[in-house]
């Protein structure tokens, strides 16, 4: 892919604005709807290079207590030991470990999740939103991505069978993210 002169411009570090970015995730449930979900607590970092790509990293840093799925009681089941563990595992995340473009503003970044202390490689698609200088002088850069993770990788493996067969949770998450990043001076 050829560079053009504003992405180079875009060079630098970053750090995830929490006020305009979304951490979400989607999960069947009961096998006939799904439920979505979204963290509230979170920081990162990005290290764009937009000469070489491959050469950007991405870190996320998720406080798993945050976890919002609109009803208390499912959020506190969430938090316990059936599933999140948040006393004993209070964060969830993610390094980079690859970047690449895949051409236009489509990239791809590999990384290592860590949930309840199990790390695994995960990859997510994004895709460029664009750059622009906000009313208050800062340089921001948004994303917009998405995986699909399968939890009994993480051993989150808590679930209930339905009589009319199947399960109440999947094992299938879809994961995704709205991201706003600010320039550092």
């Amino acid at each position: 892919m050829t560079t053009t002169p504003d992405l180079a411009t875009l060079t630098g570090e970053y750090t995830i604005d929490p006020a305009h970015t979304t951490i979400g995730f989607t999960a069947r449930h009961a096998m006939v709807t799904n439920v979505k979900g979204k963290f509230l607590d979170f920081s990162g970092t990005l290290h764009l290079d937009g000469t070489a790509p491959a050469k950007s990293t991405a870190t996320l840093d998720v406080t798993m207590d945050s976890i919002d799925t609109g009803s208390p009681d499912r959020d506190g089941h969430l938090k316990s030991s059936d599933f999140f563990k948040t006393d004993e595992f209070p964060k969830m995340t993610f390094r980079s470990t690859s970047a690449e473009s895949l051409g236009g503003d489509d990239y791809r970044v590999t990384g290592d999740l860590t949930i309840l202390g199990t790390t695994r490689p995960i990859t997510i698609d994004l895709e460029f939103n664009g750059a622009a200088k906000d009313p208050f002088g800062n340089e921001r850069v948004g994303f917009e991505g998405k995986a699909e993770i399968k939890r009994s990788e993480w051993g989150l493996t808590w679930n209930a069978a339905l009589e009319t067969g199947g399960v109440l949770v999947s094992d299938k998450i879809k994961l995704n993210f709205d991201i706003s990043a600010i320039k550092q001076a």
